[in-house]
């Protein structure tokens, strides 16, 4: 060690350096990109009964996201109703050809 005694200078002496906690910025996040994919599912649905039956589907959907990823369902459903005869009327008989 060098002491300023006399007109003389002293050498400097380092210390270890300090560690500072680190500091954080908000996050940059990118816009979401949109992904969609479509499934078509097919039903046949066959109605025997001379009444009306009508059913309805609830389905409940529960969304946790931990990630910075999303995902939607939708679900399409469509319907077409095909008569496969007539329905029978007491009221009404069918007609006889030639009226026998």
């Amino acid at each position: 060690m060098h002491y300023k005694h006399w007109g003389h200078q002293c050498s400097p002496q380092y210390c270890p350096p300090n560690a500072l906690p680190a500091q954080y910025d908000p996050p940059q996040v990118s816009p979401a990109k949109q992904y969609v994919s479509t499934n078509v599912l097919n039903t046949v649905k066959s109605h025997v009964h001379p009444s009306h039956n009508t059913t309805v589907n609830k389905h409940m959907i529960t969304h946790k996201h931990y990630f910075p990823h999303t995902e939607s369902v939708v679900n399409e459903c469509y319907e077409q109703h095909v008569m496969c005869g007539r329905p029978y009327n007491p009221c009404c008989p069918p007609r006889r050809p030639f009226g026998y």
